[in-house]
């Protein structure tokens, strides 16, 4: 498991209420996106959005932490 600090941007830091937030996930970057999506109601699917992990993009299938 792995502690992850995650940036929200645009719409998604509207539908968060939040600039960002620190959460505890074990999976891939897809995975996280699913489980944010469910908690904050996000709208867009994955593939209308880009991913970052240590200010470079990433694909949605690499690994998180």
């Amino acid at each position: 498991m792995a502690t992850l600090h995650v940036l929200y941007f645009a719409s998604l830091r509207d539908a968060a209420g939040v600039d960002s937030e620190t959460v505890d996930h074990d999976g891939d970057l897809h995975a996280l996106y699913l489980a944010l999506q469910t908690k904050h109601g996000f709208a867009l699917p994955v593939d209308r959005l880009r991913v970052a992990t240590d200010g470079a993009f990433a694909r949605w299938d690499e690994v998180a932490g």
